[in-house]
């Protein structure tokens, strides 16, 4: 599985990994679908109010303007609404983010929404699964001249917990919180990689997630107050989260 480190603004590395060739193109479909579902329904409901739609000013405006710029501006429109997604994008959990860690502008959707014509109707999108395939940071062209590219929000787990802390003595081992067991396998692995950064990097960015992390986790547990040792706190979640749902 491919994967990149994009260091954020705030100086904090955070990895993901490149979504696959087979997510982007059911995300593709799924965008279709909804497109085509979407535009029969609204036809349907204009054609039941006019019976000849094409003889008619609003049904030609509708059928020869406003259809087709549904369509031709539906990714670029969704994916600066909703953060680099649209709807495909959401059901499959990808995204398009930016390689140097900042907020993408209207004007990276736009440059790489641009390329799409080359990119995926002309070539009928062997151009895009080529260069997505091929690339370092998975882009087709358009990601490369906004400097983007499409990351998956939910990794696969290639290994699984017990893999990633060995647990030989901890038969009569008693939990501390109880409550984690109800978390998922994904929060101990973003709590496992929040500590790794901090002691990769040791500076100030990663120690304030560190803290913004144990605040977090306080909440949802219910806790009164942060425990001392935030580092310790954190490991005693996921080795408690190991026992509990071993």
């Amino acid at each position: 599985m491919r994967s990149i480190e994009i260091k954020t603004t705030q100086n904090v590395t955070i990895s993901y990994e490149i979504a696959l060739l087979r997510d982007r193109i059911l995300a593709l479909i799924l965008d279709w679908l909804v497109l085509s579902v979407s535009l029969s329904i609204i036809f349907l409901l204009y054609f039941s109010i006019d019976n000849n739609p094409t003889e008619t000013i609003i049904g030609v405006w509708m059928l020869y303007f406003v259809y087709p710029c549904i369509v031709f501006f539906y990714t670029l429109t969704l994916e600066t609404i909703f953060n680099g997604q649209t709807v495909g994008k959401k059901i499959m959990k990808i995204k398009v983010i930016k390689l140097d860690g900042s907020q993408l502008t209207f004007f990276d959707y736009l440059l790489r929404w641009s390329f799409r014509l080359i990119d995926i109707f002309l070539s009928f999108g062997s151009l895009a699964a080529i260069m997505s395939t091929s690339t370092p940071n998975g882009q087709r062209i358009g990601g490369l001249v906004s400097n983007t590219t499409v990351v998956k929000l939910n990794p696969s787990l290639n290994i699984s917990l017990y893999d990633l802390q060995q647990i030989n003595s901890l038969v009569n081992y008693k939990p501390q919180y109880l409550e984690i067991k109800n978390f998922k396998e994904e929060d101990m692995l973003l709590i496992k990689q929040t500590i790794e950064r901090y002691q990769k990097y040791r500076n100030e960015a990663h120690r304030e997630a560190i803290t913004e992390l144990t605040n977090i986790m306080k909440q949802k547990l219910g806790l009164k107050k942060v425990p001392e040792g935030k580092i310790k706190f954190l490991k005693t979640l996921i080795r408690d989260y190991i026992v509990l749902t071993r």
